[in-house]
């Protein structure tokens, strides 16, 4: 599964395909500074318990350490994963 990423210098997500859906599962988030907003998380019914949304938010997190910005977690999934993370306080807004 290869995770994609688009967006200008305000907006933008990560994402990827998943067979048989026809949506595909995306972290979308948005800028303010620095800091880049985690609006919301989807996977299809078709790729749920798989891992999906884990690799969205690892894609965003590995962006983050390399560009240097924070992310602020305003999507419920991405605070859970921050929860369970508490090594990645350092990336939190």
């Amino acid at each position: 599964m290869e995770i994609q990423h688009e967006g200008d210098e305000t907006q933008g997500r990560y994402f990827t395909g998943v067979e048989g859906a026809e949506r595909e599962a995306e972290l979308t988030w948005r800028k303010n500074g620095n800091v880049r907003h985690a609006t919301h998380t989807f996977v299809p019914a078709e790729a749920r318990g798989k891992g999906v949304a884990a690799k969205l938010v690892k894609a965003m997190i590995a962006d983050a350490r390399e560009d240097g910005f924070k992310i602020a977690p305003d999507c419920s999934y991405v605070e859970s994963y921050f929860r369970r993370n508490p090594d990645l306080s350092g990336l939190r807004a």
